[in-house]
């Protein structure tokens, strides 16, 4: 257990960091401008949310769980990101929110599969 408390605020970065991902390369598909205040503005809403869910999920006990607190956290930051960006005056066109649903999904649910597998490889190997 005190290996996931220690560890729990690297996986939180690398999922901001994936969330920044997503942001810079939506804007880049469409063509906005890739400067910092772009950037933040797109992602603010979805780091907000993600950073909400993830402390309400206990991230030191849960961070790389995918079932169900990844699920959790992947939805929460979209429907919870999605209402903020709307608050905030942008938009929220459907085919945004199906490629937010998709592309957040893939990179949230993803980070914590592989790191499932990755766990379960290393138990495999101490216990050979």
């Amino acid at each position: 257990m005190k290996e996931r408390i220690r560890n729990w605020p690297l996986w939180a970065v690398i999922d901001l960091a994936l969330i920044i991902l997503f942001a810079i390369l939506g804007r880049r598909e469409h063509e906005h401008a890739l400067d910092i205040g772009g950037i933040f503005e797109t992602a603010v809403p979805f780091l907000a949310a993600y950073l909400v869910m993830t402390l309400i999920s206990r991230p030191w006990l849960t961070i790389n769980r995918v079932w169900p607190t990844g699920l959790l956290v992947w939805l929460g930051t979209v429907a919870v990101g999605m209402a903020l960006r709307i608050a905030m005056g942008s938009t929220a066109a459907i085919a945004f929110v199906i490629v937010t649903i998709i592309v957040l999904g893939i990179f949230l649910l993803g980070r914590r599969l592989i790191c499932s597998l990755l766990s379960k490889r290393s138990a495999k190997q101490q216990n050979a």
